[in-house]
């Protein structure tokens, strides 16, 4: 039976988060008393990660419960009764990979707020000159 897209999209978050916060899934496991395969499940969205376990996910890692069902592709939201297709969606493709969470953690540790928006304008213009 295919991955429920819901709870793929739950597990999708939590790995962001805690890639984010430069936890391995090891500690994240170890903080909740499982070990560190059953957290690749729940990031996979092979296993159903319960609310009450989900609220304990979210004071870990900081975050309100909801930070999990933030941006839900629509599709997932307006009919949850579907499986997860075989295409992946933006979030997917990129904000999981460690590539990207890894740039996102470097960019927020520049704590000057004009050097910081310097290197956005950068990488903009950057991405723009791709974009012709």
């Amino acid at each position: 039976m295919p991955n429920h897209p819901v709870d793929v999209h739950v597990g999708s978050r939590v790995r962001m988060r805690r890639t984010l916060l430069g936890l391995s899934q090891q500690k994240l496991g170890d903080k909740l008393g499982l070990t560190f395969q059953q957290v690749q499940k729940y990031e996979r969205g092979a296993n159903r990660i319960g609310a009450s376990r989900l609220f304990d996910i979210s004071k870990f890692l900081d975050v309100a419960p909801s930070f999990f069902f933030e941006g839900m592709p629509s599709e997932v939201s307006k009919s949850s009764a579907g499986f997860a297709e075989p295409g992946e969606s933006f979030e997917h493709q990129h904000l999981d990979k460690r590539e990207t969470l890894e740039l996102l953690r470097a960019y927020y540790k520049i704590t000057n707020l004009d050097v910081r928006k310097r290197v956005f304008e950068v990488i903009k213009s950057i991405a723009a000159e791709y974009e012709k």
